[in-house]
């Protein structure tokens, strides 16, 4: 019994720490950035997100032949739910749009999570790697072009 168990949790747990240290990796560059998100709630979006792929796919088999379920339904709410709270981050103040960076990488770790939740891991991983050289490299180009103006 304690093997079926263990069986059928650790790889949901793995899903689960693995969205947690992927979208918090983001979450740290935005913190070292002095950015107003940061580690925890960058790991909490891509988290939520794996956890509500996870609970479709599990609800997609439990309730196989009983009904219809399609787990890519959840991943659109998901994406619909965070543009809610992008929507938030993003503040316009003095003539000037701030946010609009910080609200987009939360969108992508919502992606980062939604990957993760449906298991393609490698896709995920990359996704990260590429999410954290948009935010610190091209941040880099992006201010030399701005000094340029």
């Amino acid at each position: 019994m304690l093997e079926t168990f263990l069986a059928f949790n650790i790889p949901i747990f793995i899903k689960l720490t693995l969205a947690i240290l992927l979208g918090g990796l983001i979450g740290v560059e935005r913190t070292l950035a002095n950015k107003m998100a940061g580690l925890r709630t960058y790991a909490f979006v891509s988290l939520g997100s794996c956890l509500l792929v996870i609970i479709s796919i599990l609800t997609t088999s439990q309730f196989f032949n009983v009904t219809n379920f399609d787990p890519l339904r959840v991943a659109s709410a998901i994406i619909m739910g965070i543009g809610f709270i992008c929507g938030g981050a993003i503040i316009y103040h003095d003539n000037r749009l701030l946010g609009l960076t910080t609200a987009a990488g939360m969108w992508v770790a919502s992606g980062i999570g939604v990957a993760v939740g449906f298991g393609y891991f490698t896709l995920a991983i990359m996704t990260t790697v590429l999410t954290l050289f948009i935010f610190s490299t091209l941040w880099e180009v992006e201010e030399k072009f701005k000094k340029n103006e």
